[in-house]
């Protein structure tokens, strides 16, 4: 199956919040909005886009407020892998289930399947639902720690979203970064782990942007 992305721009300012309904399944609405001097921009990675369907629980379809920054999660979920991770977002549609969920999941070999387009809200981070992209990872262990592919694909499309909505290393920020949870664990415990990762990707845009 060919996957074909539609790239949507956007340089009408914020956006009303609103329902949002596609004209094709499986469309991917990536917006870009005017708020400064241009970012490089990288190559995008490779996507397996697996749209959740719009439900209350998972993808409540509701529009974002404009992205301005990107929030790193850890899945808490020790070798699952991110078919696993995306399937159990496909099953959270019932009241016994809580509302979560994440744009993107970055799998143990380092696969990226998105789950909703990056101009909808998800329940991921809290108070910045609104105004994010999530990006969920896996893991093999307790510690928490990313496997190299991980990392690397983490790396890339941090550096992508970068340049797409025009982030700085500054609207980079970890889920503990909005509410204190320790998540992602590992980048939690270590911080110059951290540090050194927002650096890969400001090399990376830097070696690799135009």
């Amino acid at each position: 199956v060919v996957l074909v992305l539609f790239f949507v721009f956007s340089f009408t300012g914020t956006p009303v919040r609103k329902k949002l309904t596609y004209q094709k399944a499986g469309m991917d609405a990536w917006e870009q909005y005017d708020i400064g001097d241009p970012v490089k921009q990288v190559p995008q990675p490779e996507l397996d886009v697996q749209l959740l369907t719009v439900n209350e629980y998972s993808r409540p379809g509701i529009a974002t407020d404009g992205v301005r920054g990107v929030v790193v999660h850890y899945t808490a979920n020790l070798g699952s892998t991110a078919q696993n991770n995306r399937d159990y977002l496909k099953a959270s549609r019932t009241p016994e289930k809580i509302r979560s969920a994440a744009i993107l999941i970055i799998g143990l070999d380092g696969e990226i399947i998105q789950c909703i387009p990056t101009n909808e809200i998800a329940y991921a981070s809290n108070n910045r639902n609104n105004d994010t992209v999530s990006i969920e990872c896996c893991h093999p262990d307790e510690s928490g720690a990313f496997q190299e592919v991980t990392y690397q694909s983490l790396v890339e499309l941090v550096a992508f979203l970068c340049g797409k909505f025009n982030l700085t290393m500054d609207n980079v920020i970890r889920h503990y970064d909005v509410t204190g949870k320790d998540c992602p664990k590992y980048f939690v415990e270590h911080e110059d782990a951290w540090n050194a990762f927002k650096e890969d990707v400001a090399k990376y845009i830097e070696e690799n942007g135009n």
